[in-house]
């Protein structure tokens, strides 16, 4: 039995199994973000529409909201390692028919297939850091599984664009894909779900290591049948979605038609926001653990991102001014990490699958929502203007879109505000 060996893993094992299957989220946020740099050539080569060009990044966000809850009960049953191996290779696939489709359709196809598949990494990285971490360190390790994942999301920036401008963003994205194969076939071979595969301690709840996790339906049952965890749920799709949609899709032209600078440029400031969103993760977790609170630090961050929304929204800044603002918005969104671990506290350990799946389906769902809103309020302020070939939006039609951010982090303040705090201690079986 797990429990009953003596010795925990040596750190580093730990970090390494986890951070195996970190790699899918790393993946999984790459492509997420990758349309933001490459809106203007896929604009032409499909000639489509700003409403059109919304609804192609979200297919991602579409699948892969709709398989949080699936990504949940399915880790619960077969475990990290087989899920996010399978889930790899699929990604892979999606990967490659984007990339060579003739035409939308394929796109889309592709954009479905990478988003329903990469659904699955960041359920994975907590069920392993659940298994091969302490609790009292569940937070941060979470934190830096967001951290892992921006790395992805600034590779998608600056690289990306250089890529993409050297040898065309076909290419970038098929060569993506075959890094995609490899990783799936490292996980297979060196991934394992508990610490008792390699003869050490596992960090499981104990309920969990007597009695197993719950079936799949009782675990969902009890998980959507608690109140904390729908406003858990609403909280972190309301306060994350803002960034994913400015710095996955429409920051980059933002930057570029009304500031007027290059896409290089416009994405190193988009990337600014996902790196500060990266450290901002695992430091105000661990501050949570450390406090041993959920409540209070997330609530607190909620209200600084809805106020750096505010003066991003309302202040006519210079451009250089967006870095350290975007930094902020990034940092303070970054608490969603808490949000997980809170969930996790308030529902049954044995059905820590499902609680994230649920709470995770959230964050890209609602982002899906609105990616494709956004381009229709900007199509329907469009003036007819074009550049060579691609739609260009004027600030006021950014600020008709973009209102609809401080909106969504105002009303995540008032779901944090109605939860009961957990006090960082995982509720009994």
């Amino acid at each position: 039995m797990a429990h009953d060996m003596k010795n925990s893993a040596p750190v580093w094992l730990a970090w390494l199994m986890w951070g195996l299957v970190a790699v899918l989220y790393l993946l999984g946020f790459f492509q997420r973000m990758a349309p933001a740099v490459m809106v203007d050539e896929l604009m032409r080569d499909f000639n489509i529409s700003g409403a059109l060009m919304g609804n192609l990044s979200a297919t991602y966000f579409y699948s892969y909201a709709a398989m949080q809850i699936p990504s949940g009960l399915l880790v619960d049953r077969i475990g990290p390692r087989r899920l996010s191996t399978f889930a790899c290779i699929i990604t892979a696939i999606g990967i490659l028919v984007f990339a060579w489709g003739p035409n939308i359709w394929y796109a889309y196809i592709g954009r479905f297939l990478i988003g329903g598949s990469v659904a699955v990494a960041f359920v994975t990285c907590m069920k392993l850091a659940g298994h091969w971490f302490p609790a009292n360190r569940f937070a941060m390790v979470t934190g830096v599984a967001l951290l892992f994942g921006n790395v992805g999301g600034v590779l998608a920036g600056v690289p990306l664009s250089e890529f993409v401008a050297a040898w065309g963003w076909r290419t970038a994205m098929a060569a993506n894909g075959g890094i995609t194969l490899i990783a799936a076939a490292v996980m297979w071979l060196a991934v394992r779900d508990d610490p008792s595969e390699y003869g050490f301690k596992s960090h499981a709840h104990a309920s969990v290591l007597e009695q197993g996790n719950l079936p799949a339906r009782a675990a969902l049952k009890s998980v959507i049948c608690r109140k904390d965890t729908w406003l858990l749920f609403f909280a972190g799709g309301l306060s994350a979605s803002p960034v994913l949609v400015f710095a996955g899709l429409w920051g980059v032209p933002y930057l570029m038609q009304v500031y007027g600078i290059e896409r290089a440029q416009a994405a190193t400031i988009t990337s600014t926001m996902l790196v500060a969103w990266a450290i901002g993760g695992p430091v105000l977790g661990a501050l949570s653990d450390k406090i041993g609170q959920r409540k209070l630090p997330y609530l607190v961050s909620t209200v600084l991102t809805t106020f750096f929304w505010a003066i991003f929204l309302f202040v006519d800044l210079p451009y250089v001014l967006l870095y350290p603002l975007l930094a902020a918005i990034g940092f303070t969104s970054g608490s969603i990490i808490i949000g997980f671990a809170f969930a996790r506290e308030v529902n049954h350990p044995g059905a820590s699958g499902a609680v994230g799946g649920v709470v995770n389906m959230s964050i890209l769902g609602m982002a899906a929502i609105m990616q494709p809103l956004l381009g229709r309020i900007l199509d329907s302020h469009w003036d007819g203007a074009l550049l060579n070939g691609a739609r260009i939006y004027g600030s006021s039609a950014y600020s008709a879109a973009f209102i609809w951010f401080l909106a969504s982090t105002a009303l995540s303040i008032i779901m944090v505000l109605s939860t009961r705090e957990s006090y960082c201690i995982i509720k009994d079986a």
